[in-house]
């Protein structure tokens, strides 16, 4: 039984003194984990592909929370900037309790000739060998935290036997190799309490969530799921004690 653990309402979950990494965060869900992630009082360290797009959410999160934040460029397709990324964020902190691996080109387009060569490349390339240089270059950071989370936002696209998304087989390539390295990733980390946990969502909604409609009481079965959604899943699994491994979350589909 779990005791004054809510994912939403009642007690909120403290991230006070807590160092956070998000990739992709120039929009949709790393957007708003960053946003959520100063409300709760992390020391906030966030990337999107381009300096702008980074630079602009965080003075966002810096305007909601007053919540210390740092931006940087990073490309996921290209290991230099990850790197870069990594080396940044070393250079103002000395751990990383969480690590969201959020960033990933999506493609669209069901049949193989519906995108060019350098298109299907990129997508391989930001969502599996990304997430992989992302981690390699954390790790690091993370073993200097007492209790570090690795989470990665899939997709059900990795999911055996899920054709449901319009997504090009490129993006679903990506997020079974994913799928397979956060896999891989979890038994091997697990020995030194380094938690991964994986979601596996179907297509869901952005929304604003600093705008309505983010209430967790408004929200039904009725409705599409949201990246708010998803982030309480979040929220939740790293807010359990140190003995809670939550692998994974799969959501049902209608």
């Amino acid at each position: 039984m779990i005791e004054n653990q809510k994912v939403e309402g009642g007690a909120r979950m403290d991230l006070t003194g807590k160092t956070v990494v998000v990739t992709g965060a120039g929009r949709g869900f790393g957007r708003a984990f960053a946003l959520q992630a100063g409300q709760r009082g992390a020391r906030v360290f966030l990337s999107a592909r381009t300096q702008a797009g980074a630079r602009k959410v965080a003075e966002e999160v810096a305007a909601d929370s007053g919540a210390r934040v740092d931006a940087f460029a990073c490309d996921l397709a290209d290991p230099a900037t990850v790197r870069g990324f990594a080396e940044g964020v070393a250079a103002h902190t000395d751990r990383v309790d969480v690590l969201v691996n959020n960033g990933a080109r999506y493609l669209a387009g069901p049949d193989l000739w519906d995108a060019d060569d350098e298109a299907i490349s990129d997508t391989v390339a930001s969502g599996a060998t990304g997430t992989l240089l992302v981690v390699k270059h954390f790790l690091p950071l993370l073993r200097a935290s007492a209790g570090a989370d690795v989470v990665n936002l899939v997709s059900a696209a990795a999911e055996a036997r899920n054709h449901r998304s319009q997504a090009h087989p490129a993006f679903y390539a990506a997020k079974a190799a994913q799928a397979g390295f956060a896999d891989v990733l979890s038994h091997r980390l697990r020995p030194e309490g380094i938690r991964v946990i994986s979601l596996y969502p179907p297509d869901f909604t952005d929304g604003d969530p600093l705008g309505p409609g983010w209430e967790r009481d408004s929200r039904t079965a009725d409705d599409p799921l949201t990246a708010r959604s998803v982030l309480d899943c979040v929220l939740f699994a790293i807010g359990q004690p140190r003995d809670c491994f939550i692998r994974s979350f799969h959501f049902e589909q209608v």
